[in-house]
């Protein structure tokens, strides 16, 4: 059965994860008020499995027209680098479409340990290799990876714990059974004044908005270490560009939006948009990086 002409566009934004996890809560932050400005139905799509690659595979397959997209951040491109083999090309597969913000992690450390400063953390390390331990989200998680990269960057060995999430691997270092946890801001932040957890450092290339009192660990000791994320919308390649532009524009319109900038802020995501260009050119600068981080933390999934 043919639907009517006048039919609501429905546009599926496809979570490459469960719901809860920050790519699902930002998508929720906007997703009601771009409906609105595309005059359509905007869906989120929790599509979990495989390290969120299931859901992007969906996308990948996807009918070309603007109407499937994914919340894709930094992992997009460390996955093409991290697995062996994937049903998916992450760079030549996809386009970006837009822009919506960045966030960092933070490098925190059990009040137990008595280390005091990533500068301590890493002469601790030194003097005793491989004996500090540090929780992950997992194998192949921006937490494992955030840490393993500031492990071989400052040339210290670390312990890693996996973990099922974030949530577990800083419940390991609130009881002091690991030294070292690197999470996501957001999750973070609630620890600020937390007697039993000391904030080392932001991993971002500038301080952090939420965390200005925070070093950022170049500052802190280790000079060009960066590790942060950005979110934004990447649609199937082949999809046109004039709906590209179209997209790009609502979800800018979108962003403006006091309302919504409060609410990324909520969850530690500094707001932004940028032209599809310069998006892209992000985008392909960001792959290049995600290899590089990947090679340096020594990390592979088969």
């Amino acid at each position: 059965m043919m639907a009517p002409a006048h039919a609501e566009r429905v546009i599926h934004i496809v979570v490459p994860y469960g719901p809860g996890a920050t790519q699902d809560a930002v998508a929720r932050t906007f997703g009601n008020e771009l409906g609105q400005a595309l005059n359509a139905s905007v869906v989120v799509d929790n599509r979990a499995g495989a390290g969120g690659t299931l859901g992007t595979a969906l996308v990948a397959r996807s009918a070309p027209d603007g109407n499937t997209l994914v919340l894709a951040a930094a992992s997009h491109y460390l996955a093409g680098h991290l697995y062996g083999k994937l049903p998916y090309d992450p760079a030549g597969d996809f386009i970006g479409v837009s822009y919506l913000g960045r966030t960092g992690y933070v490098v925190g450390v059990s009040a137990p340990s008595g280390i005091d400063s990533l500068k301590t953390l890493i002469a601790r390390a030194k003097a005793e290799p491989g004996k500090l331990n540090y929780a992950s989200a997992g194998n192949g998680s921006a937490s494992h990876l955030a840490t393993a990269l500031l492990a071989a960057q400052a040339g210290v060995t670390l312990q890693h714990i996996p973990t099922k999430s974030t949530g577990d691997a800083v419940t390991e270092l609130l009881s002091g059974r690991v030294e070292v946890v690197t999470g996501a801001t957001v999750g973070m932040l609630a620890y600020r004044n937390d007697a039993r957890v000391k904030l080392l450092a932001y991993s971002g290339e500038k301080r952090s908005q939420f965390l200005p009192e925070l070093p950022t660990v170049a500052e802190a000791g280790l000079p060009g270490y960066v590790f942060d994320s950005w979110f934004g919308l990447l649609a199937p390649k082949g999809t046109p560009p004039a709906e590209v532009e179209r997209l790009n524009a609502a979800v800018e319109k979108v962003l403006n939006d006091p309302v919504v900038q409060k609410r990324l802020a909520s969850l530690g995501v500094e707001a932004g948009t940028l032209p599809v260009a310069k998006f892209q050119a992000l985008l392909d600068d960001d792959n290049r990086k995600a290899g590089e981080v990947v090679k340096a933390a020594g990390a592979r999934i088969e």
